[in-house]
């Protein structure tokens, strides 16, 4: 018998209630009614005064994610929700199905470092993949770090790798049950073995090493209050250097800023060893700052762009010239050359000048720098010479998106993937010099692409905004208004969401669903403006514009309300929660992951404090206002009928603390005005989705599915894929 596992709070009784009531299910019939029962939930008087606003906040105990309080509520609730799920007969051949596409050959784009190739392989069903490597590329790759070995649920996921410059040791990253939280070691690349090196308390930092090989730069976080780890606020991180053999206590401070905490700080050093680059970040706005440090001159750090007025991202250098991606009096971004004996703006060379197209990405690599742009949200990449002149295109395997083109300033080769809704992520091998492309891995997906086809429409939104769509689904559907939709939107960060391929969406489209993709306001399809144009008090565009997609796919035939489902994660978990208290009329499913749900206390918890630059703070008057205005858990209304809601959270989730998804939970639970189901699935060790096991997503998926296929009254495909 499956059942959802219970949050990292849980402890002996509350896990054996939970086990036990849903154990006590496992024989019973499918229940017709759609009525469910939930568990009563605590209101406590809590009322806060929020300039001038009271604000009730009855369900704050969930807060507090390691009582013993919190995990009762938790196995009460996901013993609720497996019966449910339980109670569908179609979600094991869902399921078989997942696992029968899952099942392939899986690469990421290599890198190279002293001669020897590095990358990722999953052999198909592995929960984690495992990091190759190999004398050459056309050499017999073998296993360096297999993180399936280190946790027996696999849970402990490899996350950053960096390799020394001549190839012999890697720094690598590992996270815990989905937290963000990194602990490093190092690996000799020779022998297979770990080095006594630890360092712990990183989050939001990779690793950079020193030309020599002696050691690498991270960035890391005091250690967190005892009970804490995975909801505390995260201020004042800091620059290190760790010298190999040496204790973390040891390690050099390199860089801080005690009078600015929610600044953080990344290190870099150039491949000519000579620099470190300090890219200061301030939460998730676009605006940074740039420093450096001569290593060669053994120099102090020199502020070199520090007003915070444009973005600035490092991509290379040669000698004292560094090149640099940046929206500075360019919205859709250009490429500039500074040269650090001549810093000053008038000096500045414009290498790549702004075109029509949003400039997403940009490297330098084998002398040439490669420009990776958005066209209506979908990929096209032009070559330059460091001195601007064009240098052709990069000839792409059809409408998609592009990954990768990362490199040496020196090396004449580079690698990136490229998929689209119906190609697998494949990878290339691009010679920077000729020009030319060559296939080096393909997975072996069993589906046959030509069934499917893509299409991309543009929506008016309510102010009239044209709002790009991609519409996937089955060749020969009709438009009838009978088809099950799912519709995905994210809309913020400068975020762009571009196609890509997915097993769970190729199952979904094989049960004779509609996969559609809104490219909303807020996102980072077409620059600055269209990210603006989403954010603070205009994020109410982004709602608009999911509704407008919403109601065109309704109007076109493609769907009807009853067969229309929506969903969304993180930011895109705020959109769900937000458009169904808005326009619970619409829908007629809504699932909303590890969503920011409390829009007037997600800045005291973690990192949330950065996201202010998108959102705006609770604590300044007018954004309140706004806030309050949309923010799901405080526009849930009595008497209102919702529509069937899947919650879905994680219990390790330290970047959106699940407490968002439990008091809304609780709270649409008490305010559902209809016999629609409002359910909440919270997984164990599990965080905010990286590094989630396959057996553990699989599972995820499987239930997502299956939840529609009884709600929105689909009829599966007996047998499924054929």
């Amino acid at each position: 018998m499956r059942m959802i596992a219970t949050s990292v709070a849980v402890r002996g009784l509350a896990l054996l209630a939970a086990a036990g009531a849903v154990a006590a299910c496992a024989a019973r019939p499918q229940e017709e009614e759609r009525r469910v029962v939930y568990p009563e939930t605590e209101r406590e008087d809590v009322v806060e005064t929020l300039h001038g606003v009271e604000i009730a906040d009855p369900y704050r105990w969930l807060e507090d994610l390691d009582s013993e309080r919190t995990a009762d509520w938790v196995a009460r609730q996901n013993a609720v929700t497996s019966r449910f799920l339980d109670g569908i007969p179609e979600r094991a051949a869902i399921r078989r199905r997942l696992e029968q596409l899952w099942d392939h050959e899986k690469f990421d784009t290599p890198w190279t470092r002293g001669g020897r190739v590095f990358f990722r392989r999953n052999d198909g069903l592995q929960n984690q993949s495992v990091l190759h490597v190999a004398a050459s590329l056309d050499a017999e790759p073998r296993v360096l770090l297999d993180p399936n070995a280190l946790s027996a649920d696999g849970t402990v996921a490899l996350g950053h790798v960096s390799a020394s410059p001549d190839g012999t040791r890697i720094a690598y990253a590992l996270q815990e049950a989905g937290s963000d939280w990194i602990t490093w070691r190092v690996r000799d690349v020779d022998t297979g073995e770990d080095l006594p090196d630890t360092i712990a308390w990183s989050k939001f930092s990779g690793a950079s090493w020193a030309k020599d090989g002696s050691g690498f730069y991270y960035s890391a976080y005091d250690p967190p209050a005892a009970g804490k780890e995975y909801e505390g606020a995260n201020y004042d991180q800091r620059l290190w250097f760790h010298r190999l053999g040496t204790a973390q206590s040891d390690d050099a401070l390199v860089f801080e800023d005690p009078e600015h905490p929610e600044r953080g700080f990344g290190g870099q050093v150039t491949d000519d060893g000579r620099y470190l680059v300090i890219h200061v970040w301030q939460g998730t706005a676009r605006e940074n700052r740039l420093y450096y440090v001569d290593l060669a001159a053994g120099g102090q750090v020199v502020r070199l762009l520090d007003g915070a007025d444009a973005s600035y991202e490092f991509l290379g250098n040669v000698g004292s010239v560094f090149f640099l991606k940046t929206d500075l009096l360019a919205d859709r971004g250009r490429v500039v050359a500074i040269d650090l004996a001549h810093p000053g703006r008038e000096s500045w060379r414009e290498v790549v000048p702004e075109a029509a197209e949003n400039l997403s990405a940009a490297s330098l690599v084998g002398g040439r720098v490669v420009c990776s742009y958005l066209r209506d949200a979908h990929s096209l990449v032009r070559v330059h010479e460091t001195d601007g002149t064009p240098a052709g295109d990069v000839e792409l395997p059809g409408v998609g998106s592009v990954w990768g083109f990362e490199g040496r300033v020196d090396e004449p080769q580079t690698f990136y993937g490229y998929a689209d809704f119906t190609t697998p992520f494949r990878v290339y091998r691009y010679d920077v010099l000729t020009g030319r492309s060559t296939l080096w891995r393909k997975p072996d997906v069993a589906f046959d692409p030509a069934r499917f086809e893509t299409r991309q429409v543009f929506v008016p939104s309510k102010d009239g905004t044209a709002v790009p769509m991609f519409i996937t689904h089955r060749k020969g559907l009709e438009p009838d208004g009978s088809n099950p939709t799912y519709l995905y939107g994210y809309g913020g960060f400068n975020i762009p969401l571009t196609p890509g391929f997915s097993v769970s969406r190729l199952v979904w489209m094989e049960m004779g669903g509609v996969f559609a993709v809104a490219n909303l306001r807020g996102g980072g399809e077409y620059g600055e403006e269209w990210h603006e144009a989403g954010t603070k008090e205009r994020k109410q565009n982004v709602f608009d514009d999911f509704a407008a997609c919403a109601e065109w796919l309704i109007a076109e035939g493609w769907t009807s309300t009853p067969k229309l489902a929506i969903g969304g994660g993180s930011n895109g978990g705020l959109l769900v929660g937000a458009s169904m208290t808005q326009r619970p009329e619409l829908f007629g499913a809504c699932i909303p992951e590890v969503g920011v749900l409390d829009m007037l206390r997600f800045h005291k918890f973690t990192i949330g404090w950065a996201w202010t630059s998108d959102y705006g703070s609770p604590d300044d008057p007018e954004m309140f206002r706004h806030l309050l205005a949309y923010s799901p858990l405080h526009n849930l209304r009595d008497g209102v009928c919702y529509p069937p809601t899947l919650i879905v959270t994680g219990d390790h989730d330290d970047r959106v603390v699940p407490s968002h998804s439990f008091k809304f939970a609780a709270e649409l639970q008490l305010r559902q005005a209809c016999d629609n189901p409002c359910l909440i699935r919270i997984e164990t060790r599990a965080g905010h989705g990286a590094g989630k096991p396959i057996t553990t997503l699989l599972d995820e998926l499987a239930d997502k599915w299956a939840f529609l296929v009884r709600v929105l009254e689909i009829d599966v495909p007996d047998p499924l894929g054929e």
